[in-house]
């Protein structure tokens, strides 16, 4: 008897009875060139699916050698791939009985990430699945299941991991173009770029909850001809567009016209996006971070006396900590702990800014003077963020004029349509500066400090935390009896990036040692995901859900939120 019916044998004797009884699966069963590993099944019919992995070699699979010869490669080759069994799953359900509809992969967006639906290695290509187990209220349907495990599964693999099956050409392309991609980003520091965005891009979405391109009525990006830059690609390629220099960059224009869209597309491209997106070829450094107002959250230990000092209360704000952050003090909160976590550049927008952290008019500052105002803006700290930490500023301003004075570039978008005004906009504020007494700004001396903050090892692994962290959604991660809100973390752009950091607040509770800081503790984090992958963020051997991978940036939003922390 071979292994396939055996299985088959073992779900029909299982038929009508206790849905526990699909434990009898766990372990490995053969399905003729395919192997199965049943790593985990579902305790009932509510509770999440089991996780499974179906695998080939890699020479049944038949992938070019050359796509798979470097991480690039093999990123995008698993991104492929995860995409096709997505739609071979999709395709084999509406054609057949439904059964493989109870199959995921997970669902990527627009973006290329690292993840772990599908893992190749030197000897094997392996998708990792949720698999729904039927059932008629808690009674297993093993012959359903069989039917499910034996032909829909298999069926889909061949449809989906085997080289003959797929559009080779799309294959080739989309491992081409992430090479590209990330040889572009690699670029842009040499080049002294914050970002770069190619002629043709299509940056408007089809809403606002959409990430998908704006059909027929969008306006192409064309940049202006003072910021044009070119590209060569390892493919050969060229890409010609706007490159926006290192420094501070304020980004102006009426409402509707395009500024937001701009940012947000600038701060997507920290991801690799497929093609077709209409965002390919808006490439961002990819440690540039989103920085906003996030009125309630909470704060430990932060330095934000750069911005903000001599608060009436006498708090210490060389080492801010809050339960319910103000406006101003929680963007100075996420500004300094971007900062910490490697941030090369800030993107801003005055719309979710809070006003009296970003600036101060002329006849505020008569009424109110500076020696009674807790709160340095930031159009007065701009310019030394960057002089003393390298650190670039890109800023959306539709409303105020106040950082043309310290912008070394101004661009104006109207209709969607591009042109550079840096000279027009410094003759105004030369203009205006005439005719005000605004203070100087120190040029140096400003961001000198950098405080270690060192976690308390017990305040991430309390005693009342029982059960490993899990993502809800997209936003939210219970970490214990604590929910950690990542509403306002604007570059987390998948569920399986939340889920990726549950696992990884639990790995650094594992790391700390009352003696490294937070930045060291992450970095180290980074480091073993860089070796052994996304599989190392789970403590078990087998499939580890359905993750990809985060940002350093968004690994430090996550712990910086949570609720419980304290610091030596």
């Amino acid at each position: 008897m071979s292994h396939q019916q055996t299985l088959q044998q073992i779900l029909t004797s299982i038929d009508g009875r206790g849905y526990a009884s699909y434990k009898q699966l766990s372990g490995r069963h053969r399905l003729g060139r395919f192997t199965l590993n049943v790593d985990k099944v579902q305790v009932d019919p509510f509770a999440p699916p089991s996780l499974m992995r179906i695998s080939l070699s890699r020479e049944d699979a038949g992938l070019p050698a050359d796509l798979l010869d470097d991480r690039l490669g093999r990123i995008a080759a698993s991104d492929f791939l995860t995409r096709a069994v997505a739609a071979a799953v999709d395709a084999d359900a509406a054609e057949g009985s439904g059964s493989a509809a109870s199959i995921s992969i997970g669902r990527p967006g627009q973006q290329v990430l690292e993840r772990t639906s599908v893992v190749i290695t030197e000897d094997l290509i392996t998708a990792r699945l949720s698999v729904a187990l039927p059932a008629a209220g808690r009674r297993a349907l093993g012959v359903k299941a069989a039917r499910l495990l034996t032909e829909t599964l298999p069926r889909v693999a061949e449809a989906s991991l085997l080289h003959t099956s797929l559009d080779q050409d799309a294959l080739r392309s989309h491992v081409t173009l992430l090479r590209d991609q990330e040889d572009l980003r690699a670029q842009l520091t040499a080049a002294k770029l914050v970002c770069f965005a190619a002629d043709g891009s299509v940056l408007p979405r089809q809403a606002g909850d959409s990430d998908l391109p704006l059909g027929v009525d969008a306006v192409e990006f064309h940049s202006p001809d003072s910021l044009r830059r070119s590209f060569t690609l390892p493919s050969g390629r060229q890409v010609t567009g706007m490159g926006v220099p290192e420094g501070v960059t304020v980004i102006v224009g009426g409402g509707y016209h395009g500024k937001s869209t701009l940012l947000r597309a600038i701060e997507r491209g920290v991801y690799p996006h497929i093609a077709g997106d209409g965002r390919e070829w808006v490439i961002t450094r990819d440690s540039a971070a989103s920085i906003r107002a996030e009125d309630g959250r909470s704060a430990a230990g932060v330095d934000i006396s750069p911005f903000i000092s001599g608060l009436p209360s006498g708090a210490d704000t060389r080492s801010f900590s809050s339960t319910n952050a103000s406006g101003s003090t929680s963007q100075a909160t996420n500004l300094v702990e971007a900062v910490e976590a490697g941030a090369c550049a800030l993107l801003i927008d005055e719309d979710t800014s809070a006003t009296n952290f970003m600036i101060r008019d002329d006849r505020m500052r008569r009424l109110v003077p500076a020696e009674r105002e807790p709160i340095t803006p930031f159009v007065d700290r701009v310019r030394p963020l960057f002089t003393e930490r390298g650190v670039s500023t890109v800023l959306v301003a539709g409303g105020s004029g106040a950082f043309f004075e310290v912008a070394d570039q101004v661009i104006a978008l109207q209709d969607y349509r591009l042109r550079e005004v840096t000279a027009e906009a410094h003759r105004i504020a030369a203009d205006h500066q005439a005719t005000t007494t605004r203070p100087a700004s120190p040029d140096s001396g400003v961001f000198t400090t950098d405080p270690a903050r060192v976690p308390r090892r017990a305040s991430l692994d309390p005693g009342k935390k029982t059960k490993p962290a899990r993502s809800r959604g997209h936003r939210m991660i219970q970490y214990g009896r604590e929910d950690i809100d990542l509403t306002a973390v604007a570059q987390l752009v998948d569920p399986a990036q939340t889920e990726a950091l549950a696992k990884a607040l639990d790995r650094l509770a594992e790391q700390a040692d009352d003696a490294r800081d937070i930045a060291a503790l992450v970095a180290e984090l980074v480091e073993r995901l860089d070796v052994e992958g996304l599989d190392g963020l789970s403590p078990h051997r087998g499939h580890p859900g359905h993750l990809a991978r985060p940002r350093t940036q968004e690994i430090h939003a996550a712990i910086n939120r949570y609720r419980g922390l304290s610091l030596h």
